[in-house]
């Protein structure tokens, strides 16, 4: 699998967590009222990103989603 196949599938798995924490305010009604909540969420889809670049959760992955190599080590 070339690496751009492999950022693509870590960007749509990061975006499916995101979208699951955001699916009860998806769910109601959007009011103005709900716009901390959405900077949450993208609060958390940042975290969830940076989470996964760290060499720890990296390990973690299935083979599949990891980095191959030292010279993605930038991201």
């Amino acid at each position: 699998m070339n690496d751009a196949t492999r950022r693509g599938l870590r960007t749509a798995v990061q975006t499916l967590f995101t979208l699951l924490a955001a699916l009860p305010l998806l769910a109601a009604d959007p009011a103005i009222t709900d716009i901390p909540a959405l900077a949450g969420l993208v609060a958390f889809a940042t975290a969830l990103s940076r989470l996964m670049a760290l060499p720890a959760v990296e390990a973690l992955l299935p083979p599949w989603l990891r980095r191959e190599g030292p010279h993605d080590a930038r991201n």
